[in-house]
């Protein structure tokens, strides 16, 4: 049983303030992991003995071991959200959309990749795929390189920016030269409505929502690769 299922059978057992410390601690339940006893009961204005009896009561034999529950529970949902973020991204991607991207990347005359943050190395992962397809094909690491590439890029070249949110203000940016320019515009984003993907001439999706830890984006990044992956094999077998 985890903690909430516990919390239902022991009901009868607890009393307002054991209740309080219960939603405090699903609420909470990444930060507990790494709390002791002694700072769990001074950020709930009581004293570790009353966690203790309720660890107890709750059918643990203290709280370290409702500690350990914790975080086993913890990581059955990342592995469960890992698996549902993988199996959403393969019911969304669209294999029609899969082949026109790779169709038009193909008839293209140059094609740029632009990111920002974790997602810089998806776009050189992807540039060495298209180039393994014969295509001229560069990555930027950098918004300047970017700008600069393309104000002198052509109608023939393609863009291909990818967000995970959509809504970064440099892709953005990018997205709004390329739309002067009248290039063709390529997004790859969660899927989601975002203002990058209805920029966009031709747009396809993985399934990641967005997860912070500590003020740090820890979103699962492996959806991404799984669905560029999908658009390499149909670009390869492209002609």
């Amino acid at each position: 049983m985890n903690l909430k299922e516990r919390a239902h059978k022991y009901e009868y057992k607890l009393n307002d303030t054991d209740d309080q410390i219960i939603d405090y601690i699903l609420a909470n339940k990444e930060t507990v992991i790494d709390t002791s006893i002694q700072a769990l009961a001074k950020s709930l204005y009581t004293v570790p003995n009353t966690i203790t009896r309720l660890s107890k009561k709750l059918g643990y034999d203290g709280f370290s071991q409702l500690k350990n529950n914790l975080k086993e529970e913890q990581e059955d949902d990342e592995e469960n959200a890992a698996q549902f973020n993988i199996r959403k991204t393969l019911e969304i991607l669209d294999d029609d959309m899969l082949r026109k991207i790779a169709k038009k990347i193909k008839q293209s005359r140059h094609v740029y990749l632009f990111g920002v943050g974790d997602t810089a190395p998806f776009c050189e992962i992807m540039a060495t795929h298209f180039k393994i397809g014969g295509m001229n094909a560069e990555f930027f690491l950098h918004r300047h390189d970017a700008v600069y590439a393309i104000n002198h890029a052509k109608k023939q070249d393609v863009l291909f920016l990818i967000s995970m949110s959509g809504e970064t203000e440099q892709i953005i940016e990018m997205a709004e030269l390329a739309k002067e320019k009248e290039i063709t515009i390529i997004s790859f984003t969660h899927f989601s409505s975002n203002t990058l993907e209805k920029m966009s001439d031709y747009r396809f999706f993985f399934y990641s929502p967005k997860r912070m830890l500590e003020n740090y984006n820890i979103s699962d990044k492996t959806p991404m690769m799984l669905a560029l992956q999908q658009l390499s094999n149909v670009f390869w077998e492209t002609t």
